[in-house]
């Protein structure tokens, strides 16, 4: 061995010490804080700076939030080492290198350890760039077996994403949410809103974060997965209860164009004697982008429509999307106050887009700052004179991931930060403003809800409804929509739906359409939201497409929505109390079946279908013309057939029929639901 490798050999070991209730490692730059964050869970936080910074942005509660009391008699230092232990999770440092392992020890076992890329490289790689800032990068041992799974909304078709490269950037239709749940029995958060990416490869689980201040992430253990997300939700925030008129059924489509067309339709719903609890109106119902109001021309009078709505016990959402183009009446005053997002160089500009008049005509638009209050502040005031003060108070918050285009964080500069550190919390913030206006207007949880294309980690907390974004009108692009749910009900997000029959590409007379929104809906009266939308062909003119109500699509498909409205409106009950349980402890109301059994090994491999609450199992059917199936019924329970009482064991593969009019779907043990009328 060389007296260089001697050198670096002898003269790599760090100072382990105590600070208060956290566990410091410092070798020449790098620093290292442990801390107890919440049961059985620690926060990790390094950097290459003097000091460790607590006031940067992140998904993390504080000690104060949460009334947690770190110990300060659970940390321990040794010749070789230190380590901390918080309830049934222990980190473990070694004094030479820092390097670091993390155990559970109610099991005795390991539950990840970092991993060395290379030999000369530990597990954690801080590259500085400019400033006080760093290319970040998190490596962990690749373990065979491990599964893993949340990570927000991807369209790759998998539950299990082990072997995937998922890009930490929001998109629409794909939603960051850096949190993980392993089947190793450990939850990750990565407490970072920069762009970046993780790779669960088989040789490494890495984590990277283009430009960040420090590395900070977040890791708890738990004897079932219930238990990780019970956790999660402790330490970023639950989400409130749902309003009740939220778990009825949605009517949308793009576009309602008038205040009378808004009002036929729910009036049909009526005389029709069809469940209908929301109506949404979706964009260019306004005069310009950021506006924030109806356009007179075509609304004429819209207290008067919301009052006739409400008599028929309809709530109205309503499309608020967070750009501006500069025939605005408010883009001046925004632009002059600073409360408009920024680029790097040259005019704030982020994306060319269709308006008022014409709608064939693309125009410049940009963002507001969401990360800034002021900002938040104002569009909230625009809203609440707008439509709260006429009795809304369902938005739908649209292209908020920011939409911008190209999709280059990096040219961006926001109030927080730079665009690449900061990109990803964006449509949280802009949620938070919402649900903090409701809360100053005077509205309570349990009455305050909005639909967001894009979320981050704590979305939750401040009522944010997610749904699948602008989706294709394909078998297989519904077969993806089950697995990204599940993966988002694991992400922390209860509230979750799709658009049912996919956005674009579906035609109203296509009868391989029509199978296909007969087979979608049915799926749909089983997710968390029940929610009807799309821009359907043909279109009759710009920006509007046809018409999307449960009646347009022939007798034979009218008949089993028609039906499958009623079976909804009969289990609100049974909705209602599975949200209630989310907000209680982070349960997601759609969940895989190794969620309820996991000691069946079968179970962690199904990946079509999922639990509906701990009693219903549901088995969407996700090719044209299949009218059977196989279903996979866990372990430890008996299963019954909720069409033709038939009683099955668990633990076994059957193939069930499935007729265009029903899906197979299976009641756990003795429950009795409303199913059939």
């Amino acid at each position: 061995m060389s007296r260089l490798q001697l050198e670096y050999f002898n003269n790599n070991e760090g100072i382990v010490s105590q600070k208060g209730a956290a566990l410091t490692y410092r070798l020449y730059h790098e620093l290292i804080q442990i801390e107890a964050w919440g049961k059985d869970s620690l926060r990790v936080r390094i950097t290459q700076a003097d000091k460790i910074r607590d006031d940067l942005p992140g998904a993390l509660l504080s000690h104060e939030e949460t009334g947690f009391k770190p110990a300060t008699d659970a940390i321990s230092i040794t010749e070789t080492g230190g380590s901390i232990r918080n309830g049934n999770i222990e980190a473990r440092v070694t004094k030479k290198e820092g390097k670091l392992v993390f155990w559970d020890l109610k099991n005795n076992r390991e539950l990840v350890r970092e991993a060395q890329p290379h030999i000369w490289i530990n597990g954690r790689v801080i590259r500085p760039l400019t400033g006080d800032s760093y290319k970040i990068e998190a490596n962990f041992q690749a373990y065979d077996d491990e599964k893993f799974y949340g990570l927000g909304q991807h369209h790759h078709g998998k539950l299990n994403q082990k072997g995937c490269v998922i890009d930490l950037c929001q998109r629409n239709a794909h939603v960051t949410i850096p949190f993980l749940v392993s089947s190793r029995g450990y939850g990750f958060l990565w407490n970072n809103p920069a762009v970046g990416r993780v790779e669960l490869g088989m040789g490494l689980t890495r984590w990277v974060a283009d430009v960040a201040p420090q590395m900070d992430y977040w890791i708890t253990a738990g004897d079932s997965v219930s238990d990780i997300m019970s956790n999660y939700v402790d330490a970023t925030g639950h989400a409130p209860p749902l309003p009740y008129y939220a778990s009825g059924f949605w009517q949308c489509r793009l576009r309602y164009k008038s205040q009378e067309e808004v009002l036929t339709v729910a009036r049909e719903y009526k005389k029709r004697g069809l469940p209908l609890d929301i109506i949404v109106i979706d964009y260019f119902h306004w005069s310009h982008h950021g506006d924030w109001k109806f356009d007179s021309k075509f609304f004429p009078d819209p207290k008067a429509m919301v009052d006739e709505l409400k008599e028929m016990n309809v709530e109205v959402m309503v499309s608020i999307w967070p750009t501006l183009q500069p025939d605005s009446e408010n883009f001046e005053e925004m632009e002059r106050r600073g409360l408009l997002l920024r680029n790097s160089r040259g005019p704030n500009v982020h994306h060319r887009f269709y308006d008022n008049p014409t709608l064939v005509e693309a125009k410049y638009i940009t963002h507001y700052d969401a990360t800034n209050p002021e900002g938040r502040e104002f569009i909230w005031s625009k809203v609440k004179k707008n439509y709260h003060d006429l009795g809304i108070k369902i938005w739908w918050l649209d292209a908020d991931e920011p939409e911008v285009e190209p999709v280059q964080p990096e040219m961006l500069r926001f109030h927080i930060g730079d665009g690449a550190a900061v990109y990803n919390i964006s449509p949280m913030l802009h949620g938070m403003g919402f649900y903090k206006g409701m809360k100053e207007a005077g509205h309570e949880d349990g009455d305050i809800i909005s639909l967001s294309r894009s979320g981050w980690a704590g979305s939750q907390r401040w009522g944010q409804a997610i749904w699948s974004g602008d989706i294709t009108s394909t078998f297989e692009t519904l077969a993806g929509q089950v697995r990204a749910g599940l993966n988002m009900g694991l992400s922390g997000i209860p509230w979750w739906t799709t658009d049912i029959g996919g956005f674009v590409e579906g035609n109203i007379y296509d009868e391989t359409f029509r199978e296909l929104i007969v087979r979608w809906f049915q799926y749909g009266a089983f997710c968390p939201l029940f929610r009807l939308h799309g821009f359907r062909d043909p279109m009759p003119e710009p920006q509007m497409g046809a018409a999307n109500e449960v009646w347009v699509y022939g007798d034979e498909a009218y008949k089993i929505l028609s039906n499958f409205l009623h079976i909804r409106e009969r289990l609100r009950p049974y909705v209602m109390k599975q949200m209630d349980k989310a907000a209680k402890d982070g349960t997601p109301p759609m969940r895989p079946l190794f969620y309820d059994f996991e000691s069946d090994a079968k179970s962690w491999d199904i990946e079509d279908e999922f639990l509906f609450g701990p009693s219903i199992l549901v088995a969407p059917i996700l090719k044209y013309k299949a009218r059977s199936r196989e279903v996979y019924l866990p372990a430890g329970a008996k299963w019954t057939n909720a069409w033709t009482d038939e009683v099955v064991d668990g633990g076994q593969t059957i193939t069930v029929d499935a007729p265009l009019e029903t899906l197979p779907l299976f009641l756990r043990d003795d429950a009795k639901l409303p199913i059939k009328a």
